[in-house]
Parts: structure tokens; sequence; C-alpha cells
């Protein structure tokens, strides 16, 4: 079974990503999940970008990396949206990684070094009318077409954070398909 270091997005640590956890560790997984907003949640999109902005970008980036210290190597990286930038890095850039899911992002591959690590395998998931998931969908592409163990998945529909059973963007069907393709993952790892 995995060890995964499950980052939250945007709107906090909420009840839809302990839930998204859970499941995780129904099915045998060790799931690491850090708060990076000490405990806030937010009502928008907006709103957790304004706190996260008040707060500084790259203290809450500092967060996240901190959050992988003391906890081995041997890690799959996940990460919601705005979480899934640090899941990237750390998968890209931390020996040691078994794999990396991202959710709703993916940032380009030269900004943490320009090569993705071999024989770690990666899913990037996203919806296809996104706005936010549309501008990166060009990094995702490039990272598929770069790597080996690289897969995307695109769902029919334009919501965000449509994992996260706590919000309205909640896709009850989408969300079953990413956790059970992510669960595939975890367990090939």
């Amino acid at each position: 079974m995995a060890d995964v270091l499950l980052y939250h997005h945007i709107q906090g640590l909420t009840e839809g990503v302990q839930a998204f956890a859970d499941d995780l560790r129904a099915a045998g997984h060790t799931v690491h999940v850090p708060d990076l907003f000490d405990g806030r949640t937010f009502e928008s999109i907006q709103d957790g970008f304004r706190y996260a902005s008040d707060v500084g970008l790259d203290v809450m980036e500092e967060r996240g990396l901190a959050a992988a210290e003391g906890l081995g190597s041997a890690l799959v990286y996940a990460g919601f949206s705005f979480g899934a930038a640090i899941a990237q890095r750390l998968a890209q850039t931390r020996p040691g990684a078994r794999g990396a899911l991202l959710y709703y992002s993916c940032i380009p591959l030269a900004e943490f070094g320009g090569a993705w690590p071999d024989g770690v395998p990666v899913q990037i998931h996203g919806k296809e009318g996104d706005e936010f998931f549309e501008e990166d969908l060009p990094a995702a592409r490039e990272l598929v077409g770069a790597v080996k163990d690289a897969e995307l998945f695109i769902y029919p529909g334009d919501q965000h954070l449509f994992a996260d059973s706590s919000l309205s963007a909640y896709d009850p069907e989408a969300a079953a398909l990413l956790l059970e393709r992510s669960k595939a993952l975890l367990s090939a790892v």
C-alpha cells in the first residue's frame, strides 16, 4: 500500500478533502493531509486565494514543502488545484518519489527543472470546460507527452473542484471515476 501526502485546494482543508483522504485510507493507503491554512476554509476560490495571497503564496508553498519533511522519501504526492503545484514540485524534485496525482492543475515541467524523474508515474485529472484547468492543459499535455508513465484524464463538465463532496462543484460520477483511477495508480506503486 502507498504512503500519500495529499495537499488541499485553495478553499482549505474542507470536509470533502478529508472525506477523499478517508476513501484512500479505506483502500489501505496511509494518507497525510497537512492543513496549510491553519484551520481556515473559504466559501469561494476567490476568498481562499485572497487569504493565501495575504499570507504570501511563497509562505504557503514553504508550509507545503515543510510538511514533507520527516515523512520519508517513498511518497506519492497528490494535490488538488493549489495543492497540485506543491505535489508536482515534490514529485519532480524530491528523490524517492513513488508517484504523483495532480487534480485540476499541472505546472510546466520547466518550472521545476524541466525533467520528470524516471519510473515515477503521474496522473493528471481535470474537466474539459474548467477555466482554471484549461490554462494548465498545455502543461498537462506536455508532461504526458514527455513521460512514459503519465496519464491525462479529462472529464466532461466545467466544475473546478469536482471531487470535493462538501462543495457545490461536486460531481459524484466524475469524482468516483477520479477516485477509482487514483486507487489504481496507488495500488501499482
